[in-house]
């Protein structure tokens, strides 16, 4: 067993001595510029294609300078951030090119876990390196940039389907199919706010907390008592559930446009970043499908690795039925979103804003999975059902007169959040109005929370 340390981050590894290493101040070679620069108030590794040739390919060289860049990153435990825009490997240097850049995405992948890995795409990346953008925690896009391995030509060889490189692979398109674009930026100076504002949320490297600011202002909490709509099928934006607990109602959500019936992002509660994960009423009624368990699970695990706590906002009437979904993989996807929870050693805080019913219940950080603290809303609903489809398998024989008074009784008797607070599934049932005192306190509380780590290679998850 590895143990936490009292004063170290969550997940209980000890800081280790970096290798000696370069100190890489700046480094040209091709059309690849590599430096230690100051991004979000701390040094990163700055990784950039060159402006004057940022439509050229890249050579086995290019290839060095980006495996070099990432071991000093991965060695000096500070953040690794790569500005890309290439139209692919060099073809001149022969299998050269793709020897240098395999050795690159191997270096990127150390990265991985242990200092955040950002890349920003400013024009196109294609071919082989476009890869490098599905080894990265976070992508921003600007606007003229596009990505893809294969291109309009070859799709049209192969399928006879014609179609534009915007269409193929532009930044909307990863937005909002593909789930590789996190955050869309117009220009290429607005993509690098991004990336500071978000590594100032973040810390360094895994093995220290991310750094605390001064608590914020704060939404009036009474908004939260009127946030639900009495309508049990009418929808409202989570949104605002997150902005009201977040300092300065500021919310950084990431994958807006990707299964927006999931929502994530980062933000700061009593100046301590946090990670939001929240079933949005307004997409698909907030049910859960595969795009959104997948979303949820990569989000859950960036958080996990970088020490950033979990608090999980919950309103779902369960995963989204469907033939192609079953056969796509909904059962193995389903569970990414459960292994995540359980993996993690986090503070986790969940509150159940209205529905938790079925499976996604189980998926969304509940008890059994393992959260620390669990808070319900006075109006929830826990079961494995609603009332209506409970009725229809209990009393199946019952005359539809009867089924009204049916469904009333099984609300009163099994929907309430008190039910479960009774049997210890639910901590608290609390004000909606106190959510942010709650939470913060709670955060408080399991700042010093440390967990022990069974020893092994790693694990094998659900993909």
């Amino acid at each position: 067993m590895r143990l936490h340390r009292a004063s170290g981050p969550y997940h209980g590894r000890v800081t280790l001595d970096a290798p000696t290493a370069p100190t890489l101040r700046r480094l040209v070679a091709g059309n690849i510029a590599a430096g230690i620069e100051d991004l979000g108030g701390r040094p990163a590794m700055l990784v950039r294609s060159v402006s004057d040739v940022r439509r050229g390919a890249l050579s086995p060289d290019d290839g060095e300078t980006m495996t070099q860049a990432a071991s000093v990153a991965s060695a000096l435990r500070i953040p690794f951030v790569l500005v890309l825009s290439s139209s692919g490997a060099d073809v001149s240097g022969g299998v050269a090119s793709l020897h240098g850049w395999g050795r690159a995405a191997r270096a990127v992948s150390a990265c991985s876990g242990v200092v955040p890995v950002v890349v920003v795409v400013s024009g196109p990346a294609l071919s082989g390196p476009a890869l490098l953008l599905g080894l990265a925690d976070i992508v921003v896009m600007t606007g003229d940039s596009y990505a893809f391995v294969s291109g309009p030509a070859m799709v049209a060889d192969f399928t006879g389907v014609t179609i534009g490189v915007r269409q193929l692979g532009g930044s909307a398109i990863h937005a909002r199919s593909s789930g590789l674009c996190a955050i869309e930026a117009a220009s290429t100076d607005q993509a690098m706010e991004h990336v500071a504002h978000l590594l100032s949320l973040l810390p360094a490297h895994t093995d220290e907390l991310p750094p605390r600011a001064p608590s914020g202002a704060s939404v009036p909490g009474q908004v939260l008592r009127s946030v639900i709509p009495d309508r049990a099928t009418s929808s409202y934006d989570v949104r605002k559930v997150a902005a009201a607990l977040a300092d300065d109602g500021d919310v950084t959500e990431l994958w807006p446009r990707w299964s927006p019936q999931l929502v994530t992002g980062l933000a700061r509660i009593d100046g301590r970043t946090v990670g939001f994960v929240a079933n949005q009423s307004q997409a698909l009624a907030g049910t859960l499908d595969i795009a959104a368990s997948q979303k949820g699970a990569r989000f859950v695990r960036f958080c996990d690795a970088f020490n950033v706590p979990l608090v999980t906002l919950v309103d779902t009437p369960g995963f989204l039925p469907g033939k192609d979904l079953e056969w796509r993989g909904m059962i193995r996807h389903g569970a990414e979103l459960a292994f995540a929870y359980a993996e993690a050693t986090v503070p986790r805080i969940c509150v159940i804003l209205r529905k938790s019913f079925g499976g996604a219940y189980i998926v969304m950080d509940s008890k059994g999975l393992g959260n620390d603290l669990c808070f319900a809303w006075p109006g929830a609903e826990i079961a494995v059902m609603g009332a209506e489809g409970a009725v229809q398998i209990l009393y199946r024989r019952a005359d539809p007169e009867e089924r009204a008074g049916l469904q009333a009784d099984y609300s009163d008797r099994f929907l309430t959040p008190y039910q479960a607070a009774e049997r210890g599934f639910v901590d608290a049932v609390i004000d909606p109005a106190d959510t942010r005192v709650v939470v913060s306190e709670a955060l408080d509380v399991l700042s010093t929370r440390r967990e022990a780590l069974p020893g092994r290679k790693h694990t094998v998850g659900p993909m």
